[in-house]
């Protein structure tokens, strides 16, 4: 099976947008104690009462899904829906991004000092998109084009034009109803 796995700069937002399984509706995010996991899986700290609290988690819920739906549009092709394109920049704009140099001295964004909790977690993510953005490799980031899944995955075929994040399940499972389609067609 194909690695479908981001590249490590992307990893948050493929981690964030798969804390919800559309198939068996488990919210990773939303589970006790799953807003903190997330964050500690990303070397964040959990949340303090003065971050927000139920407020963050909303707002990361909502910015889960215009992920999802920007990686659903990479998967077609296209651009996002103009709405969904304004909710997702209202959403990372509460992670202000700096530019610093690394030790190295390349370029990097960073998020700006003074963020904490959920807006931390935001400019991290608004650092990953840009990144991606800068190397070409937003745009593999998609979701399954199955309704009842919207996996995210990373597509690292040759021509970037995976539609499923499994053929073996969900790309199997489509060319099946085409088929069973064409069939009651056909008589």
């Amino acid at each position: 099976m194909a690695d479908r796995t981001a590249p490590a700069s992307l990893l948050p937002v493929q981690d964030l947008v798969n804390t919800l399984d559309i198939e068996t509706g488990t919210d990773a995010l939303t589970a006790d104690g799953g807003l903190d996991a997330f964050l500690a899986a990303h070397g964040l700290p959990p949340l303090a009462p003065a971050d927000g609290g139920p407020a963050a988690l909303r707002a990361l819920t909502e910015l889960r899904e215009a992920l999802r739906t920007v990686c659903l549009a990479h998967t077609a092709g296209g651009p996002p829906p103009p709405a969904d394109a304004r909710a997702l920049d209202r959403l990372l704009a509460r992670g202000p991004l700096v530019l610093a140099l690394a030790p190295d001295g390349a370029p990097a964004l960073r998020p700006a000092a003074g963020l904490r909790g959920a807006d931390r977690l935001v400019a991290l993510l608004a650092a990953a998109v840009a990144t991606a953005a800068a190397d070409g490799t937003w745009p593999r980031l998609k979701a399954c084009e199955a309704h009842d899944c919207r996996w995210v995955f990373y597509d690292r075929s040759p021509a970037g034009r995976s539609r499923w994040c499994s053929m073996a399940v969900c790309g199997s499972r489509a060319k099946m109803r085409s088929y069973r389609a064409r069939r009651a067609e056909s008589g």
